[in-house]
């Protein structure tokens, strides 16, 4: 009995071989590696202002409808200007969104000032805060140095930029991030870290990073569980008068 059982299970491991060597075979035809489903969904780029149709526009300019001052969810007291921008207005606070967001795909515009005359952290300063908490610089470092992990366009006091593409003093930038969320356990442990890849006026500067947890000014990042925040935008509270439009966001 033990020698015919022995004799079926080594039949079947032959049979699983042959089946396994089969599957493993190099196709002979080009339609046996052709997926049909599921189809991508069909986003269209409106032709004038370049936003996906998809897209929530959180700033066009018009008004702050989408914004509150971060502090105590009163109206926003930043500057609304005639050319479709706005500028931060000294020691009013920073302002965040309406809405909450997790795994985004983010594109924003800022000018610095070229009445700005301060230096190291404090020419043209503010920042970009995903989930309430995870800063991207802003700052104006033409001609002006600072430490390199705080300079434009680094993930604040953790990632040096790969390159330096900032606009010259005054003129628009931009920046196109592509932001997805840390995990979390039951726990409230992490499991998964975000992680960001952002474009400075078309230059790659960070490669799919991942954050240590919060950027804080002070100390080591921090890492205590959350769900979906605001989008923040700094008032660095030095008369920085950076100055952003053309603001929208896709939930991926």
């Amino acid at each position: 009995m033990k020698k015919l059982v022995t004799i079926l299970i080594f039949a079947m491991l032959i049979f699983v071989s042959n089946v396994t060597i089969a599957f493993a075979q190099e196709p002979t035809k080009p339609e046996e590696t052709e997926i049909w489903e599921p189809k991508p969904k069909v986003v269209t780029v409106d032709s004038e202002t370049k936003i996906p149709l998809d897209a929530i526009v959180l700033f066009d300019g018009a008004n702050f409808d989408e914004w509150v001052t971060a502090a105590d969810s009163t109206e926003v007291k930043w500057i609304l200007n005639g050319d479709g921008s706005m500028t931060v207005k000294n020691k009013t606070g920073d302002i965040q969104t309406k809405r909450n967001f997790g795994n985004i795909q983010l594109h924003i515009e800022w000018r610095s000032s070229p009445e700005n005359t301060g230096s190291n952290q404090s020419k043209s300063n503010s920042g970009i805060f995903l989930q309430n908490r995870y800063e991207v610089q802003v700052l104006d470092n033409n001609d002006n140095d600072t430490y390199v992990n705080g300079q434009v366009g680094s993930i604040y006091k953790q990632s040096i930029p790969l390159a330096k593409a900032s606009s010259k003093t005054g003129d628009w930038n931009s920046y196109d991030i592509i932001y997805h969320k840390p995990e979390f356990d039951s726990e409230g442990n992490k499991t998964k870290s975000a992680t960001i890849t952002v474009l400075h006026n078309g230059v790659l500067i960070q490669d799919h990073y991942e954050i240590k947890g919060t950027t804080e000014y002070i100390g080591w990042p921090k890492n205590i569980a959350h769900g979906d925040a605001p989008i923040k935008l700094q008032d660095h509270g030095d008369n920085s008068r950076v100055s952003y439009r053309n603001i929208w966001v896709r939930a991926l």
